[in-house]
């Protein structure tokens, strides 16, 4: 028998409306599940058990009367502990964040969640202010991977992608700064979008500027597509929002993939060194598109590594964000973090527009090539989960997690919308993603082409044992 913590976003919605069960049920649901994974893998700061019951009683009662307040009215959803939730504090990962205040205040996309009828589960578990690829802190320890306990869930998102793949909500925010929803998604074996920049608001705006994009971390692309068509909506608070989008993401899905112009790029012109059953992984969801009428080359963008650029926008992000803290407080950051900051504190400005021009000069090149191109297809990442609690692979060589990241942080320079799709395992049961780009403003067009690899069965693996 299916159980609740099976179920998608889309599936819940259409048991409410059925009367099949209620939100009440699958609140429950998710927050035993919460409960139960959370010793092994820690994909939460907080688990707010009183505030998702009300908020599903709340929902069952709108569901009963025939008046649903939204498109999620009900869903269980889960946010990173980076995006503000109003009733509790958000720790960010930091033992330098202090924990009284008002905490009154959601975030734009929170805030959207909560208008639409969203049941909140809690806080997932973030690096200290989001800054690496994988997900431990100080402040709340090491978060690991649902298919191997020795293993990290990635990051930034660690927490939110944990939770999503064992069940507990079907749908988590997660923030995406250079691959951070992408990451932790490929590791985890679950659907993760970076939206073009600017088209889901963010408040506060994030140290790390630019680069910054909210996503949906889902079970599928037509969760995201959902969640997009509530978390995209206008907020004043963002300075840099997008206009509002024309027509639903959820209506344009179904076109297909057929005589869409795909450029298939495996290792980035040979400057990637990418594991053999990652290639082949991904390989195999190329050919399902082509199968299924795309015309694809494989081909490689006209870029060499940005990773001295990137470091530079980064670590000045990072610097930032902790230069108001005194040295005793300095001492309680990640080691790994304090290195980059005191880095990003020794860049001058030249330093910092030298690497605006970089990423100018990228954001060109990608325009030309999707003048050809509707879709770019790479791995998402060269390799699959490593040892938890470590910002490289061992024996790897790589002094930061960038080494190890080639096809994600690129395309936050570029502000282009980015998602994975988990399309095969590794030897060892570990999951595999293959990414998704289009031009800047085409989100639909890579939810559309992720949805074609559901609809085809190449996407998609089994879920994690849970116990």
């Amino acid at each position: 028998m299916t159980e609740l913590t099976d179920l998608t976003a889309l599936q819940l919605v259409d048991g409410y409306r059925k009367g099949e069960f209620s939100p009440v049920e699958a609140a429950r649901a998710a927050l035993r599940r919460a409960e139960e994974v959370q010793p092994a893998v820690n994909a939460f700061v907080r688990i707010d058990s009183d505030e998702a019951i009300a908020g599903a009683e709340a929902s069952a009662e709108r569901w009963r009367r025939g008046e649903p307040r939204g498109l999620v009215d009900g869903v269980p959803v889960s946010v990173k502990d980076i995006l503000l939730q109003r009733g509790g504090p958000t720790l960010r990962g930091s033992k330098t964040v202090r924990t009284d205040g008002s905490w009154d205040e959601d975030a734009p996309s929170v805030a959207r969640l909560r208008e639409h009828g969203a049941v909140f589960i809690g806080k997932t578990t973030t690096p200290e202010f989001g800054w690496k690829g994988v997900t431990d802190s100080p402040r709340s320890g090491v978060t690991r991977n649902p298919y191997d306990h020795t293993r990290t869930a990635g990051g930034s998102s660690g927490g939110s992608a944990a939770a999503v793949a064992y069940g507990a909500a079907p749908v988590s925010l997660g923030t995406d700064g250079g691959g951070s929803v992408r990451i932790p998604g490929a590791f985890c074996g679950i659907f993760a979008l970076k939206p073009t920049y600017g088209r889901v608001p963010l408040y506060p705006a994030s140290a790390f500027g630019t680069l910054a994009h909210v996503g949906p971390m889902t079970r599928d692309a037509a969760d995201a597509a959902l969640l997009m068509d509530v978390i995209s909506g206008p907020d004043w608070r963002d300075w840099s929002q997008l206009g509002p989008v024309a027509g639903s993401f959820r209506a344009g899905i179904e076109g297909g993939v057929r005589g869409l112009r795909i450029a298939y790029s495996p290792s980035l012109g040979g400057q990637v060194a990418v594991r053999p059953a990652v290639a082949s992984a991904v390989r195999r969801a190329v050919e399902s598109l082509a199968a299924q009428g795309a015309y694809v080359e494989e081909t490689d963008p006209d870029f060499s590594e940005p990773v001295e650029a990137f470091h530079t926008l980064w670590f000045s992000g990072a610097a930032r964000v902790t230069q108001h803290l005194p040295p005793a407080q300095r001492e309680l950051l990640d080691p790994g973090l304090r290195e980059i900051c005191a880095q990003g504190a020794r860049y001058s400005a030249l330093d910092y527009l030298a690497a605006v021009d970089v990423r100018m000069e990228l954001g060109r090149r990608m325009g030309r090539f999707h003048s050809t191109y509707d879709l770019l297809v790479t791995p998402t990442l060269p390799i699959t989960a490593f040892e938890a609690g470590a910002e490289v692979p061992k024996g790897s060589g790589h002094r930061r997690w960038t080494g190890w990241t080639p096809f994600t942080y690129p395309f936050n320079m570029t502000q282009q919308p980015a998602a994975t799709v988990p399309c095969g395992v590794d030897g060892e049961g570990l999951p595999v993603g293959v990414q998704i780009v289009a031009a800047r403003h085409a989100d639909a067009l890579v939810l559309r082409a992720a949805h074609a690899l559901y609809e085809a069965g190449s996407a998609g693996i089994a879920p994690p044992a849970v116990g």
